[in-house]
């Protein structure tokens, strides 16, 4: 691969996802493109599918740039919303410099606006009362029950 023009512009979490996909990315380690561990590429890629980038579209993404025009926002505070999509303005605040002052009562459409242009979130595995994750401890307790030998002549630990 060859760079052409350095710095030519940021990237969405969508375009780097969109450009492993395309490289021929997927989750079979197998797969990895050539330059890249296997570690550093399960590590990117398994963090970019559950992020917002996994629902997004190249329209999707155009139409909140074109949208967010009228709230003068910066190219970082944009691509920001565009990787994270706040849903509330509890999360929408910190990504934008001064934003009383700048957006005053525009908040909460600014808000409105991301809601309902960028697709949603994923939706996370099932998980137990606890918050762990069912679908790994099944696969967990899979494997000790596989894996696991008796000790014989051990006395059982009181809890």
């Amino acid at each position: 691969m060859k760079i052409l023009q350095a710095n030519s512009g940021v990237l969405t979490n969508f375009d780097v996802l969109n450009f492993l996909k395309a490289k021929g990315a997927s989750n079979d380690l197998a797969r990895v493109l050539a330059n890249v561990a296997p570690s550093e590429y399960k590590v990117i890629f398994d963090y970019l599918v559950a992020t917002p980038a996994c629902t997004q579209t190249r329209e999707s993404i155009d139409e909140f740039k074109e949208k967010c025009r009228e709230y003068d926002l910066a190219e970082a505070e944009v691509l920001n919303i565009i990787n994270t999509r706040p849903y509330n303005v509890v999360g929408i605040f910190p990504m934008i410099e001064d934003i009383d002052s700048r957006l005053g009562e525009k908040i909460q459409d600014l808000v409105d606006m991301v809601v309902e242009v960028l697709p949603s979130l994923p939706v996370p595995a099932a998980t137990d009362e606890s918050g762990a994750n069912t679908a790994d401890a099944e696969k967990i307790e899979h494997e000790n029950d596989n894996n696991e030998e008796e000790p014989e002549n051990e006395e059982p630990m009181e809890t």
